[in-house]
């Protein structure tokens, strides 16, 4: 693509206050840029409300040879995305489940099989009544991380109550405020990302009820603010720098018109804290 050789796009259809909340991105930026940029080539991110706007966006680019190719994220099945980024003949990788790539590149993580060790660490613990504070419904890894929680809870013989959050702070207060509020409240929280279980966090406090005594947090992803949490909050760690650098080389790879292939990234596995306490 002449005068824009090297440049791959991201999309971010999301509220821009969450993204701002979200650390992420800034280490799957990171990540990308670790490989891309001693290659010479530049990441263009793009922030836009919705879906509609990504559209536009992958239009635009294609139309005026802004880059070589882009990454998709937070697909949901069957996503239009990725018929759309193959009629416009532009190499894309995906990061997500295998099922909703359709023969495109994929970064996956095993979503449902990490939910499930989430709950089998609770029940180690004593936890009988446990609550998960979910990303969006229409994401496939939500989907994913929920059906996992809901298998591994019946193996358990646990109870296990669900709710939907949009990954920002105020989604994981809400959440929080409302499980407690019940007449039989959940022991152990675990939350999609770290920024709602800080949320959750400021609500338990709201209710003069402590962490870990009263009720544990487990948090998704496991960035610095799990640790700068008080308590300090266990997390699901994702090695998310290194799901970056794969994107990176997966969409090299497409770039270059290797066959697709599914790059799995490393297991994310449980890093205990403070924040939890057998139930």
């Amino acid at each position: 693509m002449a005068g824009t050789a090297g440049r791959v796009g991201l999309v971010l259809a999301r509220a821009s206050q969450v993204l701002g909340e979200e650390a992420y991105y800034h280490e799957f930026l990171e990540g990308l840029e670790r490989v891309l940029t001693p290659a010479g080539t530049s990441v263009l991110v793009r922030v836009v409300p919705d879906r509609a706007a990504e559209t536009a966006v992958y239009q635009r680019w294609s139309a005026e040879r802004r880059v070589d190719g882009v990454i998709l994220v937070d697909l949901t099945p069957s996503d239009e995305r990725v018929a759309l980024v193959k009629r416009l003949e532009l190499p894309a990788v995906v990061i997500g489940d295998p099922s909703t790539a359709d023969g495109l590149p994929t970064v996956w993580t095993d979503d449902a099989g990490f939910a499930r060790e989430a709950v089998s660490f609770l029940s180690g613990l004593g936890h009988r009544l446990i609550a998960q504070v979910s990303g969006p419904t229409s994401f496939a890894h939500t989907q994913l991380r929920r059906s996992g929680f809901r298998a591994e809870s019946e193996a358990h013989g646990l109870l296990l109550v669900q709710v939907e959050g949009d990954y920002s702070y105020d989604a994981g207060l809400t959440a929080t405020s409302s499980l407690l509020a019940a007449p039989e409240r959940p022991t152990a929280l675990v939350f999609d990302n770290d920024v709602m279980a800080i949320g959750g966090l400021q609500a338990i406090a709201d209710r003069g009820l402590s962490v870990p005594a009263d009720v544990s947090v487990v948090a998704w992803d496991d960035s610095p603010l799990c640790q700068l949490a008080t308590p300090a909050l266990s997390a699901m760690s994702h090695d998310v720098g290194r799901i970056g650098e794969l994107a990176a080389m997966a969409l090299s790879d497409a770039m270059s018109g290797r066959p697709a292939e599914v790059y799995e990234a490393p297991p994310a596995h449980i890093v205990v804290r403070e924040s939890t306490v057998g139930g």
